[in-house]
């Protein structure tokens, strides 16, 4: 008998740090669709907790957050050798190139201004992302 099949493979996990929960909960459920498992934090202190408990294979990350803004959030997943190569796409209304570049010099893998990408083209980069 085969039991390749018995046990199902794992679910790529996803930790999204935002504090609006119409975002979070809209990704999270187009993330779940997609296949994905997504715990969204609701704050830079509690998402930082969740990436060093969870070890994600990607994070999504506001950058106007509480507690710990998102620049500091990046700064200290990319700064911790246990998270520092876990994939990082910033998702904000912040749409200056300036906090584009900064974040891309950071170390995240991408950044989509909120108000201008569909949830759909960010799943697939997602998915692009994990193969």
């Amino acid at each position: 008998m085969d039991t390749s099949q018995s046990t199902p493979a794992p679910r790529t996990r996803i930790v999204y740090i935002e504090d609006e929960p119409f975002f979070g909960g809209t990704m999270s459920r187009l993330l779940s669709e997609a296949g994905y498992t997504t715990t969204v934090a609701a704050d830079g202190e509690e998402g930082l907790a969740m990436v060093a408990k969870e070890k994600p294979d990607l994070v999504l990350l506001d950058l106007v957050l509480p507690k710990v803004d998102g620049k500091e959030v990046l700064k200290r997943i990319k700064s911790d050798p246990a998270t520092k190569n876990i994939p990082v796409f910033v998702l904000s209304n912040l749409s200056a190139d300036a906090d584009q570049r900064e974040t891309v010099a950071l170390g995240a893998a991408g950044f989509f201004v909120k108000a201008m990408t569909l949830p759909s083209a960010i799943v697939e980069a997602i998915k692009r992302e994990l193969g």
